[in-house]
C-alpha cells in the first residue's frame, strides 16, 4: 500500500474517531504515531512519540500562549468585565437596541486582552445577559448577540486562533496579529450595524435604554481604560518592534495581575485564576503535540502534495482553490471546535495554499474568520452552546434564530476580505 493511501486512510480514521467523540487531541496521536509507524517504522513512531512533547514543550514561542489565556482569565475574575459593561451601557445609554450594542461592544473589547471566544461569551454573558433580560429584550436577540459578539476573540489580537496558525505555519505573529487587527474591528463595527438593522426592522425586539447624560458618558470612559491601556501596550509594542509577540504576552498578563491586586484580588482568587489557566493552557498544548504529530504523518504520507497535483491538473485558479477549502472549513465548522480545526487541517492544507501562490497570512485571516463562522452555525455552535449553558432558559431555537443575522453579516465581512485582501494586509506590508 502506498504512502498516499495510508495518509488517505490515517484521514479517514481520524474523522470516524472524531465522530465517536475521541478526544481530538488523541485522536490525532494515535493517528499520527499508527501512519507514521506504517509509512516509516515503529521505531521512528517510538522515538517520535519521545521527541514531539519535549519540542512542543520546550518551544519559546508557544509560551506565549498560557499568558494570553492568564490575562483573559484575570480580567474575568478581578471585575474587569463587569466595569467594561457598565462603561458601555452608559456610553449607549438612551439608544434603541443600546443595550445588545453594549454587550457587542464589551465583547469586542474584552476580547481585545481575552483572546478566546469560548471566553470572551462566557464572560460576558454572565454580566450583560441579566440587564438585557431585566429591560424585556427579546431573549433571540439577547442571546444571539452575546453568541456571536463573543467570535470577536478569536480574531481582534492577542488571539491564541491566530497565535496557533502563525506557529503551525511559521509565519510571524506580530504580522498575523496586524493582520487580523482590521477584519477584527470590521467585525465589530458589522455587529453593531446589524443590530441597528435588526431594531429597524423589528422594533418590538427591545427598548430604548434609559438616557445617559454627556457628563455620565465621559465619565463612564474610566471603564475602558484598563483594556485599551493592555490592548494599546501590547499592539503598539509589537508594531513598533518594541517587543515580541512572546514577551508582549508576558508584560500583558502583567499588567493585567498588577490591576486584579489593585482591585483587591488576593490568594484565593489568584489561586483560581492560576487553576483555570493551568487547565485550559494543558488542553490546549495537549492539542498542539496531536498536531504536530499528525503534522508528521501527513508530511511522510504526501497526502497534501498529493491533492495539490491534482488540484493543478484540474486547472483551478488560486481563489477557486481558497473557496473551496474554506466551504471545508464552514463544514467542519459546524461540528468541531475552532482550535481543533485549525491544528488538524493547517497542516494538510497550507502545502496547498502555498503550491497556487496565495499569501499565507491573508489565508490565515479569512480561515480563522470562516472558523469564527462555525462558532455560531448550526448544528453545533460552540458559543451557542456556551450561551446556552449559561442560559438555559433560553432554548437552543431561539439562540440559534436570534444569531442568524449575525450570520448573515459574517458572510459580508468575508466576501469583503476576499475580494480586498489589502483590508487584512494593509498594516503588515505598510
Amino acid at each position: 500500500m502506498g504512502s498516499e493511501m495510508i495518509g488517505a486512510l490515517g484521514l479517514g480514521l481520524l474523522l470516524l474517531l472524531l465522530v465517536l467523540r475521541v478526544p481530538v487531541a488523541l485522536s490525532m496521536l494515535l493517528i499520527g504515531v499508527g501512519g507514521f509507524a506504517q509509512i516509516i517504522g515503529w521505531s521512528a513512531a517510538l522515538s517520535m512519540v519521545r521527541s514531539v512533547p519535549v519540542e512542543v514543550l520546550t518551544n519559546y514561542s508557544f509560551s506565549a500562549i498560557p499568558m494570553f489565556i492568564l490575562m483573559g482569565v484575570l480580567a474575568a475574575h478581578s471585575g474587569m468585565a463587569g466595569k467594561l459593561f457598565e462603561a458601555t451601557r452608559t456610553l449607549c445609554g438612551g439608544w434603541k437596541g443600546g443595550l445588545a450594542i453594549s454587550a457587542i461592544g464589551s465583547c469586542g473589547i474584552f476580547s481585545a486582552i481575552s483572546g478566546s471566544s469560548l471566553a470572551t461569551a462566557s464572560t460576558m454573558t454572565r454580566v450583560a445577559l441579566p440587564e438585557m433580560e431585566r429591560y424585556g429584550y427579546n431573549r433571540g436577540l439577547a442571546t444571539g448577540a452575546l453568541a456571536a459578539g463573543g467570535t470577536l476573540g478569536i480574531m481582534i489580537p492577542p488571539s491564541i486562533a491566530l497565535l496557533i496558525y502563525a506557529i503551525l505555519t511559521e509565519q510571524s505573529v506580530g504580522d498575523m496579529f496586524m493582520a487580523g487587527l482590521i477584519p477584527g474591528l470590521m467585525g465589530l463595527l458589522f455587529y453593531c450595524l446589524t443590530i441597528t438593522v435588526v431594531m429597524k426592522l423589528r422594533p418590538s425586539l427591545a427598548v430604548a435604554g434609559e438616557p445617559t447624560r454627556w457628563s455620565e458618558k465621559l465619565a463612564s470612559l474610566t471603564g475602558l481604560v484598563p483594556f485599551f491601556g493592555v490592548f494599546l501596550l501590547i499592539i503598539l509594542g509589537i508594531y513598533f518592534g518594541i517587543f515580541t509577540p512572546t514577551e508582549g504576552a508576558s508584560i500583558g498578563a502583567f499588567a493585567t495581575l498588577l490591576y486584579a491586586l489593585f482591585k483587591g484580588m488576593r490568594g484565593a482568587g489568584l489561586w483560581r485564576a492560576l487553576q483555570e489557566t493551568l487547565a485550559l493552557s494543558t488542553v490546549v498544548f495537549f492539542m498542539l503535540v496531536g498536531a504536530e504529530t499528525l503534522g508528521y504523518f501527513i508530511s511522510v504520507s504526501r497526502i497534501s502534495f498529493s491533492i495539490s497535483d491534482y488540484l493543478y491538473s484540474l486547472e483551478l485558479s488560486p481563489i477557486a482553490v481558497l473557496l473551496c477549502i474554506l466551504a471545508m472549513y464552514f463544514i467542519l465548522g459546524m461540528f468541531m471546535d475552532s482550535l481543533a480545526m485549525l491544528v488538524i487541517t493547517v497542516p494538510v492544507v497550507y502545502p496547498i495554499i502555498q503550491s497556487v501562490g496565495i499569501d499565507p497570512v491573508w489565508f490565515g485571516v479569512v480561515t480563522v474568520l470562516t472558523v469564527e463562522l462555525g462558532l455560531i452555525t448550526p448544528p453545533v455552535g460552540m458559543n451557542v452552546f456556551v450561551i446556552k449553558a449559561m442560559a438555559p432558559h433560553v432554548g437552543l431555537g431561539e439562540i440559534f434564530r436570534g444569531v442568524t443575522p449575525f450570520i448573515i453579516s459574517d458572510f459580508v465581512r468575508l466576501a469583503l476580505l476576499i475580494l480586498f485582501p489589502a483590508l487584512s494586509l494593509y498594516l503588515v506590508t505598510g
